[in-house]
């Protein structure tokens, strides 16, 4: 990689991904992409270039391609679960649509793509238990539904035209950066903020119910591994499983009060984020994205609470 486009640039993992690639890359750009409305500030813009870049708009992206010749493109453009399930058609739009047209672009420009899946593109009949990488999949939600397709188109245009596309299965996402909106893992996030501020947090996920997990850092170095993999040892591509860490609510909190005794919690389960939870794995097997290209987490719940935790204290003068 070396010229990038990052689509979705100030969202949860793009305004991280974004700074990282910054820091990383030397001798070419990386270019935050936004949508009007969600323009970059501060650091994100005074970083390196920043341009429109709509999916849904594919003569836009094909010119930000050409003017900064562009190799790799980030595609995080997506509503999140609990949104997509409120605004379907808008979903399909963004996440659908707006895939052909990068595809296309790169089909044409000759540019690899990452575009994420989550374990939102798995479904009840999936085994829940290390999930296997070639499984069933049959989501029940609008999220999922695209995931899956987005798997699917993503290798066809790798297998019917060359494309380089690549990608993970993201799970759960926790960060102190940028908070996310309206993902049904949200509330792993957001009981630190509230540990820390000193507020009960409602949880809106019932206690017993696991799902994968993984700290930002975790997530963005995947993201950057798997575009800089060796293509000969890819059986795989669209999507890899990969994995650091699985618990329940009830499991997160005890883990935040060894250091904050006095967080405090009830329950307010969402129906809607509930029934999305329990269709999801408890814990997926990332084995053959260890094999295929040496992934490996960094951060399990410890080392992640005492990072979370001192980051957000230091935020909020803790």
């Amino acid at each position: 990689m070396k010229n990038v486009l990052v689509i979705g640039s100030t969202g949860q993992i793009g305004s991280e991904l974004t700074r990282k690639l910054r820091r990383e890359i030397s001798g070419g750009q990386v270019v935050a992409g936004y949508i009007p409305g969600a323009e970059p500030k501060g650091d994100l813009l005074a970083g390196g270039p920043a341009e429109i870049a709509d999916v849904r708009d594919a003569a836009r992206l094909a010119a930000v391609v050409d003017q900064y010749q562009i190799d790799t493109i980030y595609n995080l453009a997506a509503l999140l679960s609990a949104v997509a399930e409120k605004k379907p058609l808008l979903a399909w739009d963004i996440q659908m649509n707006g895939l052909l047209n990068i595809l296309e672009v790169a089909r044409e420009k000759k540019v690899a793509v990452f575009t994420p899946s989550s374990i939102g593109s798995f479904g009840p009949e999936t085994p829940r238990i290390d999930t296997p990488q070639d499984t069933i999949q049959r989501p029940r939600s609008m999220y999922g539904v695209t995931k899956v397709a987005t798997e699917l188109l993503s290798d066809y245009y790798f297998h019917k035209y060359g494309v380089d596309t690549r990608s993970v299965r993201f799970p759960g996402l926790i960060s102190h950066v940028t908070l996310p909106g309206g993902g049904t893992t949200d509330y792993a996030v957001e009981v630190y903020y509230a540990a820390v501020k000193g507020e009960t947090f409602v949880c809106p996920i019932a206690p017993g119910t696991y799902m994968d997990m993984m700290y930002m850092p975790d997530a963005l170095k995947a993201a950057v591994e798997i575009m800089e993999a060796d293509p000969a040892r890819l059986i795989h591509r669209n999507s890899f499983n990969i994995a650091s860490m699985s618990f329940d609510p009830e499991m997160l909190f005890a883990k935040i009060r060894e250091t904050i005794p006095s967080l405090q919690v009830c329950y307010e389960v969402d129906p809607v984020r509930q029934a999305i939870a329990e269709s999801w794995p408890d814990r997926m097997d990332d084995s053959c994205a260890r094999a295929e290209w040496d992934w490996k987490p960094s951060y399990d719940l410890d080392a992640m609470t005492t990072d979370m935790i001192a980051h957000l204290k230091e935020r909020f003068g803790k």
